[in-house]
């Protein structure tokens, strides 16, 4: 009995493994329709195989489970949704080595990996002259859209008709500590987040359209942009238009990506309080402010004057916060006052909820909230004091989680520091690179700024930050148990 439980169970996941997989390889579409328009012929199989096999798979198995809905339980969820982000990262990397656009498999698949965890990392030092450049590089900032709002996310909103259960997919892929639905059912909650993402999209692309950039540019800074990607079609990035009416734009989306996408569902439903208590938002907002002033102030001498100043410190202050990675300007040529405060940002990440990576807003909050309140029962040993969020008393166990993420997060940095500095890179470049792989920022300081890129790193170091780029992107709990020995014992 329990052994066909087991192969029942098994087949599930590998059911809506396999579903995701065919979804992602629908998007496909996109590149192919971009190389027939612009003549890169040899570029279509490479897709369409892919694509066909991934479509075909996917139809047998929605057929094969059709009628048989089966729950979820919360180990396979686990199991899902780390094995659909391995899947899928190998899946998209398919078109760029077939293609021999990228010719290295482990270069291929650390390029896919950054694009589906947002991180916008590359190995590319030729991005324009990358050969079948139109659609290889849609594909690269098609990966950030799908992986922004999320490929499982996509999925449950998509095939509802698989009959498990979707929340703990959903929860198992969301960022931030407090894991919740917007609606009564998670199908609908998995819509209504993709349609606002697909609003968002499709208005940054008129604007971008109407500030000059052609449409295809435009359709790719938008998909990065919204996923907190950063990859480009320039090799500048960027600062490659040079145009403010361009940095503004993207620094304004960068922005609202960053912000927790509840609060536009609020905002729809015009329940403007709960926008007013947000303390998450609030904090997100003063840091972005401070640092951009105060980086403007310290290279108002370089960029001819505060105003000008402001359009390149906002920019690349919203890039490393929301962790989008574009760059209009190397700060690591910067003031070292205004390169402490870029670094600051590394370890916050925008908020909860958000397409955005790193440690996320609200943890930092709890955590200076765990401090005072510990310092109150110093000073008043008899007293009682809660954790107040959004002025609300937070669930008890929300100190305990927020600190266990902190500990792996710390112990991940250490390690993915160590095995840079293993391979003969130094400490900062080691260090910062581990903190922008998981924190899904893109650059770093040192040999990987935003100048450089990653194609220069040993094979090993590859393959290690891209299993950190997907651990950080699943805000690592869902990896470590996927990986823990402990999860696989009856």
């Amino acid at each position: 009995m329990e052994k066909t439980k087991n192969v029942s169970m098994t087949f599930v996941v590998a059911r809506i493994v396999i579903l995701i997989t065919a979804i992602v390889g629908l998007t496909f579409i996109f590149p192919v329709t971009s190389a027939v328009i612009h003549k890169e012929y040899g570029a279509l199989s490479s897709f369409l195989i892919p694509m066909g096999v991934s479509i075909v798979m996917g139809i047998i198995f929605l057929l094969l489970g059709k009628n048989k809905p089966s729950r979820l339980s919360t180990r396979a969820g686990f199991v899902v949704v780390a094995l659909a982000w391995c899947v899928v990262s190998l899946f998209g990397a398919l078109p760029l080595w077939l293609s021999g656009a990228i010719p290295d498999f482990t270069d291929a698949v650390f390029e896919s990996v950054s694009g589906f965890s947002t991180t916008g990392a590359t190995i590319l030092s030729e991005i324009e002259g990358l050969p079948y450049a139109y659609s290889m590089n849609l594909w690269r900032c098609t990966t950030h859209w799908l992986g922004g709002m999320g490929i499982v996310a996509l999925t449950v909103a998509l095939l509802p008709i698989l009959g498990v259960g979707g929340f703990q997919l959903i929860k198992a892929e969301t960022t931030g500590p407090e894991k919740g639905k917007l609606t009564a059912k998670i199908t609908d909650t998995a819509k209504w987040l993709w349609f606002m993402y697909f609003g968002f999209t499709v208005l940054e692309l008129i604007l971008l359209k109407m500030a000059g950039m052609s449409f295809y540019d435009a359709l790719c800074h938008a998909f990065a942009t919204l996923g907190t990607g950063g990859f480009s079609t320039r090799n500048a990035s960027v600062g490659a238009y040079n145009s403010a009416a361009v940095d503004w734009i993207i620094t304004v989306f960068m922005f609202l990506a960053g912000i927790n996408f509840s609060l536009y569902y609020s905002a729809i439903r015009r329940d403007f309080g709960e926008i007013r208590r947000n303390t998450e938002l609030k904090v997100y907002v003063s840091i972005v402010v401070l640092a951009s002033v105060a980086i403007a102030v310290l290279e108002s001498g370089r960029f001819g004057g505060f105003f000008k100043s402001l359009r390149y410190s906002s920019f690349q202050s919203l890039s490393i916060i929301s962790t989008a990675g574009f760059a209009t300007s190397d700060f690591t040529l910067w003031k070292p006052a205004s390169q402490a405060i870029i670094f600051a940002l590394f370890f916050m990440g925008g908020c909860a909820g958000s397409t955005g990576g790193g440690v996320k807003v609200i943890r930092w909050v709890v955590l200076g909230k765990i401090a005072h309140r510990e310092i109150l029962k110093l000073l008043h040993p008899r007293g009682v004091f809660s954790i107040r969020i959004n002025k609300q008393n937070s669930r008890p166990e929300i100190a305990a989680t927020v600190t266990a993420f902190f500990f792996i997060y710390l112990m991940l940095i250490f390690a993915t520091t160590f095995v840079g500095c293993l391979f003969n890179m130094d400490v900062l470049t080691s260090f910062t690179g581990a903190l922008s792989m998981i924190g899904n920022v893109g650059p770093g300081f040192g040999s990987l700024g935003p100048s450089c890129n990653y194609g220069w790193l040993p094979a090993f170091v590859k393959w290690w930050y891209s299993f950190a780029m997907i651990a950080g992107r699943l805000e690592f709990f869902t990896m470590v148990i996927f990986l823990s020995p402990s999860f696989w014992k009856k």
